[in-house]
This record gives structure tokens, C-alpha cells and sequence, in this order.
């Protein structure tokens, strides 16, 4: 097993959370309509105008799901 990533969106804002909720649906749509082999999604709260948008992944899987939705940023997955 490879190492594990996490894809990440940055939402900033009075509406961050809304949209980083919003935002996780589409990740879940994408997942199972491209048979993506997710470690799971979710959002996090940074501080009260930051959320994000995540996605857990396996390094291989990640290059082809990185180009299509284009995440702000990534890091080791730490579950």
C-alpha cells in the first residue's frame, strides 16, 4: 500500500461552511460516477471564515482525480 493523501479545498468566507458542504457532495457524485477508490470526504473547520473540503486518496489513484478537480492543496493523509 502506497501513502495515503488527502485532497484539499479552501473555502473562506461568511458562507464557507455552506459551500464547503456543497462542495462535498459534488466530491461524493465524482467518486462513485468515476469508481474512484476514496478513503472518504468530509469537512473541517479551520477557524469561523475558513473551512475545508477534503478527500482521502492512495497516492497512484492520485494524478488523474488532481487534474480533473484541481484541489487548492494536498497533504499525508493522517487517519
Amino acid at each position: 500500500m502506497g501513502r495515503q493523501l488527502k485532497l484539499i479545498w479552501d473555502f473562506k468566507g461568511p458562507d464557507a461552511q455552506r459551500t464547503a458542504q456543497h462542495h462535498v457532495i459534488h466530491l461524493d457524485e465524482f467518486i462513485v460516477r468515476d469508481k474512484i477508490a476514496s478513503l472518504g470526504t468530509g469537512v473541517e473547520k479551520i477557524n469561523e471564515n475558513h473551512f475545508i473540503a477534503f478527500m482521502g486518496i492512495e497516492e497512484a489513484a492520485m494524478p488523474p482525480v488532481r487534474d480533473a478537480l484541481k484541489p487548492h492543496r494536498g497533504q499525508l493523509w493522517m487517519s
